[in-house]
């Protein structure tokens, strides 16, 4: 099959790897020379094009899937709105009109656009309740990408780590803050767009996968266990810890750190292991092993 990545980067290129690795043809698309080396070192097919730029996408290829996983470089609201919004109708509008439309249209959302709730469980059913601009933004994108004419899935990725994103150094010194952490190892975030690609294309499917899909470990788990865990696990001493009422007695927080800290839930993976998917990375444990390894290992 051919595949189109719009935003080939931290997720977009692992996945563009595990498909061509099954004999998948992959473009990944980039904005910049340093995007477009790093597509062509992980053996992919580079193409430039902004997502912003609806006359760059039209000299995109045909592609039987498409994936929408463009970032907007940690910027703020209207930055957001730019790219998964006006960036998503491009492609959308680009694609779908096209001879040969794709046949799966992948948008990579995030368990931000959930809100709090207390601790309690969410899964694909969940209303949403997004607390600040930018998760109103992904949650506005998402209704793009379901009302898109080709079949879609949303792919709610809960927060990503792997190599270069352990942040080992925010756990082991601390102070660390309760709450909950939703995690998913970037390897799994790939592999679960990749299994709805292969999946929902497969003919003895009924379009199981189409709509909303939550991509998340098997365990949420508190930050302070996860803290203390990995501290062991490193052979450091345990961080200090301290509630959310003393975290936001501090006064020191911006308003978008005060609503994370108070935005707290659990996320179920249930629909996607029901689907069948296996989880190379299902907990924690198996996903930092390899950064404490080379933590132990540094002098």
């Amino acid at each position: 099959m051919h595949i189109v990545v719009l935003g080939c980067g931290y997720v977009g290129l692992e996945l563009g790897r595990q498909l061509r690795d099954r004999g998948h043809d992959v473009v990944g698309v980039r904005r910049s020379d340093e995007g477009l080396d790093a597509v062509a070192e992980a053996g992919l097919d580079p193409v430039r094009a902004d997502v912003t730029d609806p006359g760059s996408l039209a000299d995109l290829p045909d592609t039987d899937w498409l994936v929408f996983a463009a970032s907007s470089g940690g910027r703020g609201a209207d930055a957001a709105r730019r790219v998964f919004v006006d960036g998503l109708e491009n492609a959308v509008e680009e694609f779908s009109a096209r001879e040969l439309p794709p046949t799966r249209l992948v948008y990579t959302s995030s368990t931000g656009v959930y809100g709090d709730h207390d601790g309690d469980w969410v899964d694909e059913e969940t209303p949403l309740e997004p607390t600040t601009e930018k998760t109103r933004v992904l949650a506005e994108a998402e209704d793009v990408a379901l009302s898109a004419p080709v079949p879609a899935t949303v792919t709610r990725f809960a927060g990503l780590y792997g190599p270069s994103r352990y942040r080992l150094e925010r756990y082991l010194k601390g102070p660390v803050t309760d709450g909950y952490l939703n995690m998913v190892h970037r390897d799994d975030a790939a592999g679960a767009v990749r299994f709805v690609l292969e999946h929902g294309d497969a003919p003895e499917r009924d379009r199981d996968v189409d709509g909303v899909l939550l991509v998340v470990d098997d365990e949420p788990v508190s930050k302070w266990t996860f803290a203390d865990w990995l501290a062991d696990a490193c052979g450091a001493e345990r961080p200090p810890k301290r509630t959310k009422a003393e975290r936001l007695a501090a006064g020191d927080l911006s308003e978008a750190a005060r609503r994370r800290i108070l935005t707290s839930k659990r996320c179920s993976n249930d629909r996607l292991r029901e689907l069948g998917y296996t989880f190379e990375y299902p907990t924690f444990r198996e996903g930092y092993q390899a950064a404490v390894d080379a933590y132990r290992e540094t002098p």
